[in-house]
Parts: structure tokens; C-alpha cells; sequence
């Protein structure tokens, strides 16, 4: 459950020597910049200055977009980043530095990514927060999801910063690293407003009822993730 052929078809995934060597899949976030950095000095060159884009969009320096990409009006990709073919990133998004975009995905409305990895045909529509996280094929994550990738606790005192435990089969294990979003398995489905708080990992073929807030932790695959809540209608008096 927690290595990343748990979570996503490798043998259909173009970037999957990233995780080559990984034990925990967490442990490909900290080596998605030195990726990309390899990507652009070999076979997928900067190219971000040359595309063809709308006036009021903003490429950064070591961006790579593959053919078919369309990049709406108002997005602002910072950089470094690699984007693959046939992607769609929505008016108002903004990629930030090391993120990874796979063919067919889709960047919506106002979301925001950093650090972030979204495999083949996912999506992170509109109003949504990518951090540190790890979306797997064709998973979805409705209008205001948010994958927080920074725990409130995280700061300690002092300045001292605390890494994420995640509870395992009884055994504590330590990412390592103090920002950790979302882990996602293939085929996983979030509803509209729902949260991930830092640490969470949720298997393949799952959903997520909207409005639902994860506690970090291991949701096995195929999960329905359901919130409960009591609605009551009275009279309105004037």
C-alpha cells in the first residue's frame, strides 16, 4: 500500500523512473526538482518561451510544454516545469516552480500547484490546492479541493520544524519531510470542497464525499470516504 506500484500503474506512467528505488512513495516528492532539471538537459528541452500563448500569459525560464497543449488566457506558470501533450491549464492558474504535468492533464480555474506531480489524465479542475502531493492517472479532485501540505503543528518551538509520521500497521514511520500533501491512487475520485490535511494517502479506485476532511493517515484502495451530516429545515419567521 505504501510503494508507489501500490498506488499507480507504473507500466503506464511516462515518468516512471522517477520512482525507480523508492520504498515509500512519499520518498519521489523531495526528487521531483532534480527530475525535472534532468528532463530539461536531455530530451525535453525549455520551450516555454517559444510557445504560442495569449498575451497575458507568463512562462518562467526551464519550461517544457508538450504538442497539443492548450494554455489559457491570464495563466501564470512559473517554472521550472515540465508539461506534456495534449494538457489543459485554465485561465487563472498558477503552476509554481517543479511541477510536473503529464499528458492529458488538466490544470483548472484558480488552482494552484507547487512541487506536485499529476500523472496521466488527472485533474485538479477549479479552486484547487496541489501541494507536495502526488495525483495518480485519472484522478479527479472537484471544484475546491485543497491537498494542505503543511501542518499547523508542523513549526514546533523554537523554529524547530517537525517532520510528518504517518501510523502504519502499528509502526510509526517518519516521511522525513516536513511538507507532505496528498498521495492519491489511480482512478480516485475527491468531491467538491473536500481536505486533505498533510500526510494523507488514499488507495486506488476511491472516493471522497465533498466537503469531507481527511485526517492524515492510510486509506486503503477502493474506498468510499463518506461524510455524515444532520441537516434541519424549520420555518423562517418574519
Amino acid at each position: 500500500m505504501l510503494k508507489a506500484s501500490d498506488l499507480f500503474d507504473l507500466n503506464r506512467v511516462s515518468i516512471a523512473d522517477l520512482f525507480e528505488g523508492t520504498t515509500y512513495v512519499w520518498e519521489a516528492i523531495p526528487r521531483i526538482a532534480p527530475y525535472i532539471q534532468a528532463r530539461l538537459s536531455s530530451d525535453r528541452p525549455a520551450n516555454g518561451e517559444a510557445y504560442p500563448v495569449h498575451s497575458s500569459v507568463v512562462i518562467g525560464a526551464g519550461v517544457h510544454i508538450g504538442e497539443g497543449t492548450q494554455i489559457d488566457p491570464g495563466v501564470y506558470i512559473e517554472g521550472p516545469a515540465l508539461i506534456g501533450k495534449n494538457c489543459h491549464i485554465r485561465h487563472g492558474a498558477y503552476v509554481r516552480s517543479n511541477t510536473i504535468l503529464c499528458d492529458g492533464g488538466l490544470i483548472g480555474h484558480a488552482t494552484e500547484t507547487k512541487n506536485a506531480i499529476l500523472l496521466e489524465g488527472s485533474s485538479a479542475t477549479h479552486f484547487a490546492y496541489v501541494g507536495d502531493s502526488i495525483l495518480g492517472r485519472d484522478v479527479n479532485l472537484g471544484a475546491g479541493v485543497k491537498l494542505s501540505n503543511f501542518a499547523v503543528t508542523a513549526g514546533g518551538q523554537h523554529g524547530q520544524r517537525h517532520t510528518i509520521k504517518l501510523l502504519h500497521e502499528g509502526e510509526v514511520l517518519d516521511t522525513g519531510l516536513v511538507k507532505i500533501g496528498a498521495i492519491i491512487g489511480d482512478n480516485t475520485q475527491l468531491g467538491c470542497n473536500a481536505v486533505c490535511n498533510p500526510g494523507v494517502i488514499i488507495g486506488r479506485d476511491s472516493l471522497v464525499y465533498a466537503l469531507a476532511s481527511l485526517n492524515k493517515g492510510i486509506y486503503p484502495a477502493r474506498s468510499v470516504i463518506k461524510l455524515r451530516q444532520t441537516l434541519e429545515t424549520v420555518d423562517r419567521r418574519f
